[in-house]
């Protein structure tokens, strides 16, 4: 789960200060060469080209990446930034393993969610990251011979951003992004359609979510005097998540207020676990608990959980993150082709 950023992002630092570009290898780098052929998905022969007037120069938090041509070959390695693409009509040949694939399971369940099944086909991009690892797999990526890495929903910090750009050119997060993760999901959408030299089609598709989030608050009036929280049952302990993160955005969206008590205590982070003593933060109008089946049930079970306002009340919906129609997944992820697969299921199960 998304979870885990936040127990990594130091050794990632610490893999970014250690790791050198040299170290990738000279055979690997030489891969970079028009001559070099890939192994599987990673061969972008049915990858087409973005489309867009070109060159265009991206500002981003670690300075600005000129990309002079359509990239035909994009690897990501934001945690979602392959559906932003995907959604702006690249396949990208690399990503990051946001969830976990079950062993032995093939096709990759990254490519298996409802809202993007269709747009990946029989597209099986390489892994360059699994949620949990230190990093990036500079090599696999160099291996890839990339013409754009995308690290817009990521972590990556200045270290890593000059390794990836001696690879290809690489686009990071927002230059107003302060902490990463933070960024409307507005903005990095915006952001990538900019990379991609589709930015007037980056703004129609968030155009289209925008509108189908007025849509809910004309239907849901009600909304606007309720206030929502997201929250998981992590490590045993409620987690619930800020409303800066894209979880409590989406709700935002929707007309909910948030709870801005739980931005206190989390600081730069994006969720925090609560106390027992600071359950209150959580007993609101309404709870959007995001977990798989095991989690769910020990979620109900714990008491200072179950004896809750709003869990007497029956006010919280419990979201499947990665199982069954995985709402919690398409909630958690908020980009361009999970957001409205997320907004019918939330209202959905608010009834």
């Amino acid at each position: 789960m998304l979870l885990d950023r936040t127990t990594r992002m130091k050794s990632w630092r610490r893999l970014a200060a250690t790791v050198s570009v040299a170290a990738l290898g000279a055979g690997v780098l030489a891969g970079c060469g028009s001559d070099a052929k890939d192994k599987s998905a990673g061969d972008g022969s049915n990858t087409p080209a973005a489309s867009g007037a070109f060159p265009v120069t991206v500002e981003h938090a670690f300075g600005s990446t000129k990309v002079d041509k359509a990239p035909k070959r994009v690897v990501t390695v934001g945690y979602t930034d392959d559906q932003d693409v995907l959604a702006l009509g690249v396949k990208p040949v690399g990503m990051v393993d946001q969830y976990p694939n079950p062993a032995g399971r093939s096709p990759d369940i990254n490519t298996q969610w409802p809202w993007v099944k269709d747009q990946w086909g029989s597209t099986k991009p390489d892994v360059i990251m699994n949620n949990g690892d230190a990093g990036p797999n500079f090599e696999k990526i160099a291996a890839l011979r990339p013409d754009l890495i995308v690290a817009v929903y990521s972590e990556i910090d200045k270290t890593a951003y000059d390794k990836l750009s001696k690879i290809a050119p690489t686009v990071a997060r927002t230059k107003t992004e302060k902490e990463p993760f933070s960024a409307p999901w507005q903005d990095n959408a915006l952001h990538i359609a900019k990379a991609l030299g589709k930015a007037d089609e980056g703004k129609q598709l968030v155009q289209g979510i925008q509108d189908k989030l007025a849509g809910v608050k004309k239907a849901h009036p009600e909304f606007a005097n309720q206030t929502a929280v997201a929250l998981s049952w992590y490590k045993n302990s409620v987690t619930p998540f800020t409303t800066k993160d894209v979880r409590g955005q989406l709700l935002s969206g929707m007309g909910f207020k948030g709870q801005t008590g739980i931005d206190k205590i989390a600081g730069s982070d994006f969720s925090t676990q609560l106390s027992p003593e600071r359950m209150d933060l959580v007993d609101v109008d309404r709870v959007f608990a995001i977990n798989d089946k095991a989690d769910t049930e020990a979620l109900k079970k714990d008491k200072l959980f179950s004896n809750l306002k709003v869990a007497k009340a029956n006010k919280v919906s419990y979201l499947l993150d990665s199982e069954g129609p995985a709402a919690g997944a398409a909630m958690s992820q908020a980009t361009l082709l999970s957001l409205p697969y997320a907004i019918d299921q939330l209202v959905k199960s608010v009834g």
